[in-house]
């Protein structure tokens, strides 16, 4: 009897999660066919850093013949994906949330709201600060009689790399937030690995970036101030916690 009823168990977490599944799906897709009009002038966003670092006369080039079609839609179907992730990360906590406890559930939403709100910030970071200082750099070193014409397959292909990169990293106070709150690890253990953090930092900066070093330090020193940031927020919500406790024993 009990087999039975964990495997009727198991098979409704699997339907539960189909249907999560589902939604998060039907929200970007939504949010696709949307804005697929727009897809050219998208791309034209996209690709304006670069564009603007070129030499005069210089331009993008597609290699492959479908090139020109696929990459304007993998560009759309990205900023579906941004547009549609606090829906896509609601899913996520509706699945999770049956689990939860319920001072838990009470930092969901905020956190659903933060997470997107620094990915955005993130993704812009890396679009305004630095796409040009990384396109200005390596079109002041080509060489002389190289011409620096970008396919824009390989373009995609490099600054999606970038903008999940950076996003991610954004995204270190919610996970310094979520693994202190979950008891995971304690926030005095954290500081204690705060060099370990310093060096994983310029590692992940070294894996994600160009090999200059000012795009190194500018996706680095970003993960390093957010890591600080999230423990002062982790401090104060363990403080809360703490206090909340005591009042409840009296």
């Amino acid at each position: 009897m009990s087999i039975l009823t964990g495997a009727e168990g198991f098979i409704s977490h699997l339907i539960e999660l189909r249907n999560r599944l589902i939604k998060a799906m039907a929200a970007l897709f939504i949010v696709f066919f949307t804005l697929f009009y727009w897809a050219r002038d998208i791309y034209s966003l996209l690709a304006a850093p670069l564009i603007e670092a070129l030499p005069e006369g210089s331009t993008m080039i597609a290699v492959d013949v479908a090139a020109p079609f696929f990459v304007p839609i993998k560009v759309t179907l990205f900023a579906s994906f941004v547009v549609a992730l606090p829906v896509i990360l609601y899913q996520i906590w509706a699945f999770v949330a049956p689990g939860l406890y319920t001072h838990e559930k009470r930092l969901v939403v905020p956190l659903i709201a933060t997470s997107t709100i620094l990915f955005l910030v993130g993704c812009l970071f890396a679009y305004l600060v630095v796409f040009p200082t990384v396109f200005h750099f390596v079109a002041a070193f080509t060489p002389e009689g190289v011409e620096m014409n970008t396919d824009i397959q390989k373009y995609f292909d490099f600054v999606l790399t970038l903008f999940l990169a950076f996003g991610l990293a954004f995204e270190t106070p919610i996970a310094v937030v979520i693994l202190t709150r979950m008891g995971i690890v304690s926030i005095e253990k954290l500081k204690e690995s705060r060099p370990y953090v310093v060096v994983g930092a310029f590692v992940l900066a070294a894996i994600f970036t160009p090999p200059d070093v000012i795009s190194q330090l500018l996706l680095a020193f970003p993960i390093w101030i957010l890591f600080e940031i999230g423990l002062f927020i982790a401090a104060i919500l363990e403080k809360k916690a703490d206090k909340r406790e005591r009042l409840g024993e009296d």
